[in-house]
């Protein structure tokens, strides 16, 4: 087992840095998954479909103010406070489409794929072929080679990365702009793809389901390509294109601090090792000040990774509830500030320095290159 370096870290008090230092994350918890079950209200659990489709019509609402203020305006004064807003706002649209497809919208799954489908297809997400790869990606979190988002790479399949593949995933700004090639073909190491039904991501039961996502997909993208005619391409990059990089970006950033990043490396696993509740608890709370009732607090990401079926507006709740059963397993989230730039150095330093893990191992830990920057700067001399 590689042993595990922090991350450096300000503002926390001597005695707690030194707590945390000494204890191990990858030791067996002293809790079953039922014990956390058991503290959390019975009333978090309930789903209230009238509240979830307020929050879809709050986010389309402001969505459509954000639009009819950019085509009336269309000055140069104004698209750079929407773009932020608008993208900021599709991200938020995402998330209540995962809420959908994790059956945490309501108890009728025809409304949560028709309502996960319009609100996905919208931002250029197939519903389907990503919801299926989601629920892989909770079903396996924290394992090294079954895991789906954010995968860690094999130092294997590291070394054989060419130069250029490994350059981009480790120099931002890069990697929070990668989803739409996850979507198209995954992450290195790994085959298929999120649009076609035939993936080996799929199985032949799902096929249907993802063939209609793509096909929702492809409409929304032909709207795209008409509207562009219609009303210029240039027009249609400033009010629907940047904000859907912003999105992406929005959406890479979160995904990511969600399981990399923490000020003290967390443990992967694989084989006997790994366990659905030690994978979830390698997941982290992020608090992102403003953006938090924004995005339908997405940041309280633990219990939501334990028990996904838990409707976003009581996550916040329940997680509280959890504590006293989580103990040191639960890492308190640095408060941020409106904006969550505290986020930023996180990124950077687990970009630096997480570059793969080992080979063999069923508890491992992130490896850092160090020539990685090195070769680069040496062939751009």
């Amino acid at each position: 087992m590689v042993k595990a370096e922090s991350l450096q870290h300000v503002g926390k008090g001597a005695g707690q840095e030194d707590d945390e230092a000494c204890f191990d994350p990858s030791a067996l918890p002293p809790f079953k998954i039922a014990d956390i079950r058991a503290a959390i209200p019975k009333h978090c659990w309930e789903k209230n479909t009238l509240r979830s489709l307020s929050y879809v019509l709050r986010d389309v609402l402001i969505v459509s103010a954000l639009l009819a203020a950019a085509i009336g305006f269309n000055t140069w004064f104004f698209w750079p406070l929407y773009w932020p807003a608008q993208g900021t706002m599709f991200w938020a649209l995402f998330v209540l489409g995962h809420d959908c497809g994790h059956g945490s919208f309501s108890n009728s799954s025809k409304l949560n794929s028709l309502v996960g489908h319009i609100l996905h297809s919208s931002i250029l997400v197939p519903y389907n072929g990503w919801r299926i790869s989601h629920r892989t990606h909770h079903q396996n979190h924290g394992h090294v080679e079954k895991d789906e988002s954010w995968v860690p790479l094999t130092e294997r399949v590291y070394k054989n990365l060419d130069n250029m593949t490994r350059m981009l995933r480790f120099t931002l700004p890069f990697p929070i702009f990668a989803y739409p090639f996850y979507l198209w073909s995954r992450s290195p190491g790994k085959e298929g793809s999120h649009f076609n039904p035939y993936s080996n991501l799929f199985s032949p039961g799902e096929r249907k389901d993802v063939l209609t996502s793509t096909l929702c997909w492809g409409i929304m993208l032909s709207l795209l390509l008409y509207l562009s005619l219609s009303m210029g391409p240039i027009f249609m990059l400033k009010l629907y294109g940047v904000p859907y990089l912003i999105f992406i970006m929005w959406l890479d950033f979160v995904t990511y601090l969600h399981h990399h990043g923490y000020k003290q490396k967390l443990p992967w696993y694989r084989g006997q090792e790994w366990s659905y509740l030690r994978g979830g608890l390698t997941t982290v709370d992020r608090d992102y000040g403003w953006i938090n009732n924004i995005h339908h607090d997405i940041g309280t990401h633990v219990i939501h990774h334990l028990f996904p079926q838990i409707p976003h507006y009581h996550l916040v709740e329940a997680t509280k509830a959890a504590k006293a059963v989580l103990g040191k397993y639960y890492r308190e989230p640095q408060k941020s500030g409106p904006l969550p730039l505290h986020l930023i150095k996180y990124l950077l330093l687990s970009i630096s320095q997480d570059h793969y893990v080992s080979d063999s191992g069923d508890i491992v830990y992130y490896q850092t290159d160090p020539q990685l920057h090195k070769d680069s700067c040496t062939k751009s001399n």
